[in-house]
Parts: structure tokens; sequence; C-alpha cells
């Protein structure tokens, strides 16, 4: 998880440059907001951990509840951009057998602030290998949604060239 956070700076300057309880003072005073921070990071991982395990699990509506009513998804095929209700009756199929689609997650990585964030996360899945997320979350009355998804296959650079000829072929080019 990405750990970079703006007060920490802040804090980082007032131990380097201030008297000891000059900087202890300051680290005090600043600690409730860098908790409010991590309230945020903890609330949203368990919205993303949620989706992933709603999608393992084939729970369409919880998996569906955690998007915005706008939202759009990008799968990994180029003709693959969806807004929520399409994206929904691709992905019915696949849910209605209890089991929709299973990604690990190895690691994830946040940015912004405020009620829009960001993240991008690397991702396992059997059949693809390894992936990637990217997203964007929102808070809307109180509670954090999924706003935008990307899903993108990660290809070794020592083989881009063979998979980029591949498509190439399957694309006409």
């Amino acid at each position: 998880m990405n750990s970079r956070h703006p007060l920490l700076a802040v804090i980082s300057k007032a131990l380097s440059s201030a008297s000891s309880l000059k900087a202890i003072a300051v680290s005090l005073a600043l600690l409730p907001a860098i908790g409010l921070a991590d309230d945020h990071r903890a609330a949203i991982d368990a919205l993303i951990d949620g989706l992933h395990q709603d999608a393992h699990e084939g729970n369409f509506q919880t998996y569906f509840d955690r998007y915005t009513p706008d939202a759009v998804f990008l799968g990994t095929d180029k003709s693959e951009r969806w807004t929520i209700e399409e994206f929904k009756i691709y992905a019915e199929p696949a849910f209605e057998d209890g089991q929709g689609w299973t990604y690990s997650v190895k690691e994830r990585n946040w940015e912004g602030e405020g009620n829009t964030r960001w993240f991008d996360e690397v991702l396992i899945n059997e059949k693809l290998g390894h992936c990637r997320g990217t997203g964007v979350v929102e808070l809307i009355d109180g509670e954090w949604k999924i706003a935008h998804y990307a899903l993108t296959m990660l290809v070794p650079n020592d083989i881009a060239a063979e998979v980029g000829a591949q498509t190439q072929h399957a694309d006409g080019i």
C-alpha cells in the first residue's frame, strides 16, 4: 500500500528543524488527521477487496452495488468499454453459476485525497496471469463507490513484440 501522506512531510520537517518538545507537539496535533486518512484507506481497501471477493463468489448484486450508477468498466479487449448497465448484461451469465471470476490482489497503491481517490493494483488470474486493475473511487453520501475500473493484462517486455504481433494479427493490422 502507498504510505505517502502530506502530513508526514510536516511532521518530518518539524522533527528536523525544531526542538524535541515542539516536534512532539506538532506530531501529536497532526495524528488525528493522519488517522482519518487511514480510516478512508481501510474503507476503500475493503470496498475493492469486497469487489474481488464478490466476483469470486458470484455475488452479482453486491458486486454491482459497489459501483456508482454512472460507472464505467474497461475490460481487456479493445471493445470492452461498458457503462455499468452494459457491464451487468455482459457479466450476468458468468455470475449465474455462483462464481464470476477470480483475481487475487498482490499489491495496491493509492493516490488522491478528499472525496475522489484513484488506485492501481497488480492481480493474478489463473487464465490471464498478471493483470493490472486501475480505478477511481468517489465518496458519495458517506460511502465509497467505484466510478471507473480498468483491467489490463501485464505483458513482460521480453515477449511484448510477440504478443503485439499476435494482437495485430487478430485485429487484421
